[in-house]
């Protein structure tokens, strides 16, 4: 004798509903996505590989000369490699590391690199360009022009020549001591007793001219309106200067304190030609530091862990600048 099925249970209005299978959950039927997503998922993906395709030898390049290099520096500065007397190189973990933070030359070198940072690029060039680029303003075409001539011959100068000017300027039997001869003042050996403020008047002299064309740029983009706006209401030079000129030109400030510090963190031949890091180390900064120990005593471990050190000082002036420009007006 057959068991009967259960019958279908009525549903709301009267639909009949059948039941499941004993032993078997009821499920859902499985809901298949909106026609045609796949094929338009497909086509997005080839666009935009089409569009990666024209800048596709570019990041070959970068990977290839930049990315590579770096990374085989990342890996030198972890072992004794050597340039003469050594077989082969062994690695030997953070012992560069810690061999320069315990070495007072390596911190004297990285305190002169910040005074030299400081008073040539975010003092010096920065503000005597922006000062520049403000008076260039209100001149004359003619007084503009040789402005401009003047500073950019200096900026456009090979930084071995520039040294050698200014090692003529800053000698004991040079022009800068003529002049105060002349003038009955007393003088002195400035390469001897103020080496690292020497040679930041140097790179002063030589890069001021890229922050006065940035910001002769900058200015030339604000409105007339504004600014005779506030001069109607009785704003001086200084408060027009503070309150509208700085605010509306802070990105492009940013931008060339930025590209200014890089470039200084840098410089090399300019300090070289001038006093080689002396007397003594009083203006040894971290490249000439960095290339006494990898070239002149043949330490390339130690002096890739320095250079590392240095890329690491530019990475946190960067950061620090990016934020700056992150923030709105």
């Amino acid at each position: 004798m057959t068991s009967a099925s259960p019958a279908p249970s009525a549903g709301p209005g009267g639909v009949a509903k059948t039941p499941s299978p004993p032993g078997r959950p009821h499920s859902a039927p499985p809901t298949a996505g909106p026609p045609g997503s796949r094929p338009r998922a497909r086509a997005r993906v080839r666009r935009g590989l089409l569009r990666a395709l024209p800048v596709s030898p570019a990041v070959v390049l970068l990977a290839l000369f930049l990315a590579g290099p770096i990374g085989y520096c990342a890996y030198i500065a972890f072992t004794d490699l050597q340039l003469t007397g050594q077989a082969e190189s062994s690695f030997v973990g953070l012992d560069n590391f810690r061999e320069a933070f315990g070495d007072e030359r390596f911190l004297n070198a990285v305190w002169l690199t910040l005074v030299f940072t400081f008073l040539s690029s975010i003092i010096g060039q920065n503000t005597l360009g922006l000062a520049l680029a403000t008076l260039m303003q209100r001149a004359s075409k003619p007084v503009r022009t040789l402005t401009g001539a003047i500073v950019v011959t200096a900026w456009v100068l090979p930084e071995v020549v520039a040294g050698f000017l200014l090692y003529a300027f800053f000698r004991r039997e040079g022009t800068l001591n003529a002049i105060l001869d002349f003038l009955h003042l007393p003088s002195q050996n400035w390469l001897f007793t103020l080496p690292i403020l020497a040679v930041s008047f140097a790179n002063v002299w030589r890069g001021t001219a890229f922050s006065m064309l940035v910001y002769s740029a900058a200015l030339n983009e604000i409105p007339k309106e504004i600014t005779e706006a506030a001069e109607v209401d009785g704003a001086g030079g200084w408060r027009r200067m503070w309150h509208i000129t700085l605010p509306m030109i802070r990105r492009s400030i940013g931008t060339n304190l930025m590209l200014n510090t890089l470039q200084t963190l840098s410089v090399f031949g300019l300090i070289w030609v001038m006093t080689r890091g002396g007397p003594g180390n009083d203006s040894q900064t971290l490249p000439l530091f960095m290339y006494e120990q990898a070239f002149q005593k043949s330490m390339i471990g130690y002096g890739t862990a320095v250079a590392l050190l240095l890329l690491l000082v530019g990475s946190l002036f960067s950061v620090v600048y990016m934020r700056l420009l992150r923030t709105e007006v």
